[in-house]
């Protein structure tokens, strides 16, 4: 019987000539990020289903996936190749308040796992990134995000 493999980090060095957005960060920072930052959405009373009726079984897959966009965005390596906002704009139910506690736990996590220094480039990339999804899903953000 054919094994089904764990889908892989991709590990991937800056592309030349672009600079991380902080020095500091790295590719186990960056993984885990993601790692902790899940576990608090999916225990979370409000995002938790949402999270978990949307990814289901592919909770693993998609932690891979966020482990390479992150790295796309925080080192610049250039490996996410997704489309972010056609997959955001299908979560019809996801409300502003959902976004403003999103953040929340992803300003917590930044905060633990990055240096003092890193940790706000990092959500400040974060807060960027849900501004323009919440943008394009029809959600204002701009007076919701402290």
């Amino acid at each position: 019987m054919p094994t089904v493999q764990e889908p892989q980090f991709m590990a991937v060095a800056p592309l030349p000539g672009r600079e991380a957005a902080h020095p500091s960060i790295d590719q186990d920072q960056i993984s885990a990020l993601v790692d902790r930052f899940y576990d608090r959405v999916w225990s979370d009373p409000a995002l938790g289903p949402i999270f978990k009726y949307h990814l289901g079984e592919e909770r693993t897959a998609h932690l891979e996936k966020m482990k390479t966009f992150w790295s796309a965005v925080l080192l610049k390596t250039g490996a996410y190749k997704g489309r972010p906002v056609p997959a955001h704009k299908k979560l019809t139910e996801v409300k502003t308040e959902d976004f403003v506690d999103w953040l929340g736990h992803f300003r917590t996590v930044a905060r633990e796992v990055f240096s003092a220094e890193a940790a706000p480039i990092v959500i400040d990339k974060a807060e960027r990134i849900a501004s323009s999804l919440g943008q394009a899903m029809g959600l204002h953000l701009v007076d919701q995000v402290p």
